[in-house]
């Protein structure tokens, strides 16, 4: 069959299937809809400034999004990896606690921009939805209630728990072809959606930008104020072959995520094209996207697609997709012919097998085929003590019909589970479809538990009794497995796999659209679309003022701790339990950690100028509470890549709140970098990697050369001056990051800092 062909016979059969379908209620879209005229706009006046040379995708929807291309682009020399650009988000979508606690110290009445709050990060998985649910409830009560009287006096759409996880939501409700979205897990203007979370790009599945940011980044488009963000590089993913037997879209990321590892996609988005794209679900798109965040990408992408269109329809925003074909036809949602992209990768779908990856990291890729060997090496056990499916990575419709299936058949052949087998539906809308098409029951019959509508275990919201301190493996399609992550034991290994890898049997097909259209399900979960305003915490104070004898250099810094190795969001900032003090700064902070180079300890420090009242080392919270009382501002030293994994605007929260003024990294992680500077501490790179082992805790720091640059000198040398407590004095060059505005915030102690500056 001919590429045309087979395209043509792909699309009709998604128009078919969206025929087919019970037809949707249509929503009310006009806060979803990008306005499409405007874009293209605004992409003419682009292409004339870059002298019509053909574009990416990426570029085509980046660009479009500029508050002035002029102001970005003019005689800027190279673009890509190298320019600030500055955008205006079109929606704010936020997990649980986070940017709207910022927003509230901004002293406006209502946010700029269409804005959700998701309740999705404080329901703990451990017998089953109803009672995890309402358990959940309870115990988060005082949480729950200030989200909702914060949204209601905000005017802010409030998903109460239970409402699914708020990617999936995203996905359902508000995503929208050659949309920019930036995510704490989220926010949105004018077509472009910000998100406060790093698994934002799983809304990439509907061929749009969306960027997971920080809470503070989320604050800028919620006050209406530019946002930033560094020209990405564009890797073009070049997809040819269609998937076979077992594999999955699952297996895609999962291979890719091997081949980058998990700093290849820093400051890049990952552009697919290619007749494979065009053979994905939707959803398995938004798969693909979402672990993109694993690699270090800034997004993922696609080009518009029939099977997008169907899912627009199904789920109920076929204005959208009526926009969206003809923004197409005008060559809005592709790339264009000739473009140019800074990496090409060839996959063959056809030749690809089921991967599983992991322990302890995500690109650890392992082919199913040579997985048995994998393990025997290792000397570890050939058993696994729990299966889990779902999260935001893998909760569709279709990936819930894919496991029943073989669960049917498992039924015919008399078999049941040995160990717990965990299924968590992505939103409220795809568990009740489960419930009503059948498939809740096929999970069940063979002994599934089906969790409620939450991130649960993704994110070590599992009440796991069976394996404490216990070397174990657990096979999971969540899209992080570092060590503790799911259920707190950091002796359980962590392998990721597509939803169908733990099974036998014959290979499933599912559905990507159920045939009797998508049901509801509870609709006191849903919020009122736009809702109106009902009105009805200290910022952080700046660094420099009458306090700092150095005037614009930061005042003598304490070394903390120098971290070793791998140091993610999750060792500085763990999930679980913790979550519950999300907007309890004083005591999620308490929960501070990172292992030690100074001896390889987890989450100890040490005090080298204590009293005779004090311990001479503590735990990391522990130390940097007697710096913080002492008004000892303090630096931390870190390894690579440091603050990879989840977006956990936490990890960079705890520090400030502590004192900490400056990081010094071999690298860092593309949103932690951020998240660091929103909150006024100053990210610095070694000029030379070796430094790193040549400052350690109880050293002074001393900063040369941050007054020129906070002068205006944007090439200023910056270097430490570093007293030893051995009485040596050692200079360390360094460099930086940081745009113009970036160091406005830095200056003013924080970007809301800064922002409320600017409103009053």
């Amino acid at each position: 069959m001919s590429l045309a062909l087979r395209k043509g016979v792909v699309a009709r059969r998604a128009v078919q299937r969206c025929l087919a379908t019970h037809a949707p209620v249509e929503k009310d879209c006009t806060s979803i809809t990008p306005p499409y005229g405007k874009l293209l706009g605004k992409l003419e006046l682009v292409r004339e400034l870059l002298n019509h040379r053909p574009l990416t995708l990426a570029e085509k929807i980046l660009y479009s999004h500029l508050i002035d291309p002029e102001k970005s682009l003019v005689g800027r020399g190279k673009v890509r990896g190298e320019a600030y650009l500055q955008l205006n988000p079109q929606r704010v979508a936020m997990q649980d606690a986070s940017a709207h606690l910022q927003f509230m110290s901004a002293g406006l009445p209502r946010c700029a921009v269409p804005t959700s709050i998701h309740c999705d990060h404080l329901i703990q998985a451990a017998d089953g939805a109803a009672s995890d649910l309402e358990r959940s409830i309870i115990s988060n009560r005082e949480v729950f209630d200030f989200l909702e009287s914060a949204a209601r006096k905000y005017g802010i759409e409030f998903w109460k728990p239970g409402s699914g996880i708020i990617h999936q939501i995203v996905l359902e409700n508000y995503a929208a072809p050659g949309m920019l979205i930036a995510v704490v897990a989220y926010g949105i203007n004018e077509s472009l959606t910000c998100f406060a979370d790093s698994h934002t790009p799983n809304a990439g599945g509907l061929g749009l930008l969306a960027i997971g940011v920080g809470g503070a980044d989320a604050v800028d488009a919620m006050t209406g104020t530019p946002w930033e963000l560094k020209a990405p590089q564009v890797v073009g993913i070049h997809l040819t072959g269609e998937l076979d037997g077992w594999a999955t879209p699952k297996d895609i990321i999962l291979y890719l995520t091997g081949k980058l590892t998990v700093r290849g996609g820093t400051g890049r988005i990952l552009e697919y094209f290619g007749p494979g794209v065009h053979t994905q679900s939707c959803t398995g798109l938004a798969t693909i996207a979402n672990m993109g965040a694993e690699v270090g990408a800034t997004t993922s992408t696609f080009p518009y697609t029939a099977n997008m269109r169907a899912y627009l329809h199904a789920t109920g925003r076929g204005p959208v997709a009526r926009a969206a074909d003809e923004a197409a036809s005008r060559g809005y949602l592709k790339a264009d012919e000739g473009c140019e992209y800074d990496e090409v990768i060839e996959i063959n779908l056809s030749k690809l097998e089921p991967m599983i990856n992991g322990p302890f990291t995500p690109d650890l890729a392992t082919p199913l085929s040579k997985f048995g060997s994998f393990v025997q090496d290792n000397g570890w056990k050939d058993e696994v003590s729990a299966c889990l499916i779902g999260s935001c990575t893998n909760s569709s419709y279709e990936d819930m019909t894919r496991v029943a299936e073989i669960a049917e058949q498992a039924k015919a052949a008399g078999l049941k589970t040995k160990v717990p087998f965990l299924c968590t539906p992505g939103s409220e809308q795809i568990r009740a479809t489960m419930e009503r098409d059948g498939v809740t029951s096929s999970l069940q019959d063979v002994g599934a538990t089906v969790l409620a509508n939450a991130c649960g275990p993704c994110i070590g919201q599992w009440k796991r009794e069976d394996a404490k301190g216990k070397e174990n493996g657990v096979c999971v399609t969540v899209h992080s497995n570092f060590k503790s992550r799911n259920d707190g034991n950091r002796h359980t290994m962590n392998f990721l796999a597509s939803p169908t890898v733990p099974f036998k049997f014959s290979s499933p097909k599912g559905q990507d659209l159920p045939s009797n259209g998508f049901t509801l399900g509870n609709h006191s979960y849903y919020p009122s679309p736009m809702p109106q305003p009902q009105p009805e915490t200290e910022p952080f104070p700046s660094h420099f003022g009458p306090h700092n004898p150095r005037g614009l250099e930061l005042p003598a810094l304490k070394v903390l701790m120098r971290v070793r190795g791998k140091c993610t969001t999750d060792h500085i900032s763990a999930a679980g339990p913790w979550l519950k003090y999300k907007g309890h700064l004083t005591n999620i902070s308490e929960n501070t950690c990172a292992v030690n180079d100074e001896g390889g300890d987890t989450n100890v420090a040490f005090d080298h100028d204590h009293d005779t009242t004090e311990t001479a080392c503590d735990t990391i919270p522990t130390i940097a509470k007697r710096f913080k009382s002492r008004k000892q501002p303090w630096a931390l030293i870190a390894d690579e890549n440091y603050g990879e994994g989840s977006a956990r605007e936490h990890a960079a929260l705890q520090p400030r709140f502590y004192g900490c003024a400056i990081i010094i990294a071999r690298s860092f992680a593309r949103i932690h970098e951020t998240n660091l500077k929103k909150q006024g501490v100053l990210p610095l790179w070694f000029a030379d990697v070796a430094d790193y082992s040549h400052v350690g805790s109880g050293d002074t720091v001393e900063t040369m050369g941050i007054a020129a640059l906070l002068g205006g000198d944007p090439n200023a040398a910056i270097k430490l001056r570093v007293l030893k407590r051995s009485g040596e004095v050692i200079e360390i060059p360094v460099k930086h990051t940081m745009s113009a505005d970036q160091l406005n915030w830095f200056r003013a102690g924080s970007a809301l800092n800064y922002i409320r500056s600017q409103l009053t």
